[in-house]
């Protein structure tokens, strides 16, 4: 009984192996050959191929379909990686699996960069092919295969045959599900090397294998990482003895100075801004750890001061496993100083965990999007300029505790090609018209134009505080436009910062109100160059 069933099984494996390889030939960007990669890369993707065909097998009993089955996956992944590297010059990891639920619930923030074509394609099909396995394959078991043979008592007539003998088929798949995982697991065990530059350890390992490697070393233990934390224990920075400001530390969405792509632009869409970088203590461009997405990527290093580099794995997700067990961060280490620290970000809080991030990170308070139910929207998110009212709000009504406040705005949130623009939107933000096919660039241009109303309404209301404060600003990272990066090429994905204080804190500090002084940073110098600036050290 079992050659037979292994007489079964023997072709739509192989010929399902077969095609997984090939299937990595579709991947951008492209991967090495098989005979270019290690050993243990190879025996990994055929452990992972044997163990997913053989939970098919078990759940379908029909080895062409299972073989199918597993392939359309893979298929979808190739889609995924393709369109994730298009928009984000980033293949898919591991960590990336969790955004197949997140694009179900906020299908805005994903499905525009996927295509609705594409999702429409790969739900029709996948449902097409479930219809014909079922349909056209036979069971290797009694009848349809069904595994309901408990409720065979509700049916007068069972289609299913209860003597068939089971028991051989489910030892046989059993055994081949576990051979599978010893095989990766033993191949695992070599340690690959791992760059954790992601399309560099695709294209040596290939994609199967490089996702199952990042999700093993997701699970290694972090404690020795989580203790070389900039703000951890005895790395704690001195506390020099002036009066403590009120900090504000703004991270902006999809912020850059795009005139450096587009020069067309009319001053005065730039106008606080400019106005605040040249009286600033410091200000250039930001080197940030995203490019086009990932937003806590570049919010994790600002907050913890950690190099993306020291992350390993974690770099590319650190709020899915490493953060939530908790990192000193500058709002821990303000709070241990006496500052009531607060995160603002108008959107649902469980977006990233970040409900549950932030109190690990040491945040006294997160106020999400239920605390802008009423707030005014530019598009689809509460607009910038609502932000900033919120945080007057906070300053003002504030005064025996000094606040720590981290803005995570979200009005400049794409997807940019969805949003429509008017010839009037040219006429107010440009001196000439952009080039054809620019409406992304028009889009854009209109947030921020909005985001500087924003920094003129926090300006004005840290200069009316009468007590010290400092202002921290800085872009995530640059947005998502591929058809104006068509004609004016693509940035490299540095964005832009500055620190300003106003005169208050400059007065206290017997210092300039600012110079200007031009200084090049990654996200991670953030944090103790923002002190710094701040008086605090």
């Amino acid at each position: 009984m079992l050659e037979d069933f292994a007489g079964s099984l023997l072709w739509p494996y192989v010929l399902g192996l077969i095609a997984s390889f090939a299937l990595e030939g579709a991947l951008r960007p492209s991967v090495s050959i098989l005979w270019r990669r290690p050993l243990s890369a190879i025996g990994i993707h055929l452990g992972v191929w044997t163990l997913l065909f053989a939970l098919e097998l078990m759940l379908f009993r029909r080895p062409y379909f299972g073989a199918l089955n597993v392939l359309a996956i893979q298929f979808l992944l190739v889609l995924v990686n393709n369109a994730k590297f298009h928009s984000l010059r980033e293949p898919f990891v591991f960590s990336d699996f969790e955004y197949f639920a997140d694009a179900v619930r906020h299908p805005r923030l994903y499905l525009p960069f996927f295509g609705v074509g594409r999702a429409v394609l790969a739900g029709g099909g996948y449902g097409a092919a479930l219809w014909a396995g079922m349909f056209f394959e036979e069971s290797l078991t009694a009848g349809a295969g069904l595994w309901l043979a408990s409720f065979l008592d509700l049916f007068e007539e069972s289609p299913v045959d209860v003597n068939m003998p089971l028991l051989p088929f489910f030892l046989l798949s059993s055994l081949l599900a576990l051979s599978g995982l010893l095989l990766c697991v033993v191949c695992g065990l070599r340690r690959p090397s791992l760059s954790f530059d992601a399309a560099m350890d695709m294209d040596r390992l290939g994609m199967v294998a490089s996702l199952w490697l990042y999700g093993a070393r997701e699970r290694q233990s972090t404690e020795a990482l989580r203790c070389s934390a900039p703000f951890e224990g005895d790395r704690s920075i001195k506390v020099s003895p002036h009066a403590m400001p009120d900090l504000v530390m703004m991270q902006s969405e999809s912020f850059f100075d795009v005139r450096r792509l587009a020069g067309d632009i009319r001053s005065n869409v730039f106008a606080t801004y400019d106005a605040l970088r040249a009286n600033a203590s410091f200000q250039g461009q930001l080197d940030v750890p995203a490019w086009g997405a990932n937003t806590l990527r570049t919010e994790f290093a600002a907050l913890t001061g950690l190099k993306p580099e020291m992350l390993g794995v974690h770099r590319f997700s650190p709020y899915r496993k490493f953060a939530l067990k908790g990192v000193a961060s500058i709002a821990s280490f303000l709070r241990s100083q006496g500052y009531r620290t607060v995160c603002v970000h108008p959107y649902p809080a469980s977006f990233y965990r970040r409900d549950r991030i932030f109190p690990a990170l040491g945040f006294d308070e997160f106020v999400d999007l239920q605390s802008f139910k009423d707030a005014a929207r530019f598009g689809p998110y509460v607009s910038d300029v609502a932000v900033a009212e919120y945080v007057r709000s906070r300053l003002s009504g504030q005064q025996a505790q000094r606040l720590f406040i981290y803005v995570i705005t979200m009005e400049n949130h794409g997807p940019l090609h969805w949003e429509k623009t008017e010839a009037a939107d040219v006429e107010r933000l440009f001196t000439a018209p952009p080039a054809a096919g620019s409406s992304d660039l028009v889009a854009y241009v209109r947030h921020i134009a909005n985001h500087d109303a924003m920094l003129a309404h926090l300006r004005e209301t840290l200069i009316s505080l009468g007590r010290p404060a400092a202002l921290c600003h800085f872009g995530d990272h640059v947005p998502i436009m591929p058809s104006v990066y068509a004609h004016y090429g693509t940035p490299a994905g540095e964005t832009d910062y500055f620190m300003w204080r106003n005169a208050e804190l400059a007065a206290s500090m017997q210092v300039v109100t600012g110079k200007g002084e031009l200084r090049a940073l990654s996200a991670h110098e953030l944090p103790m160059l923002f002190l710094a600036t701040a008086g605090l050290t």
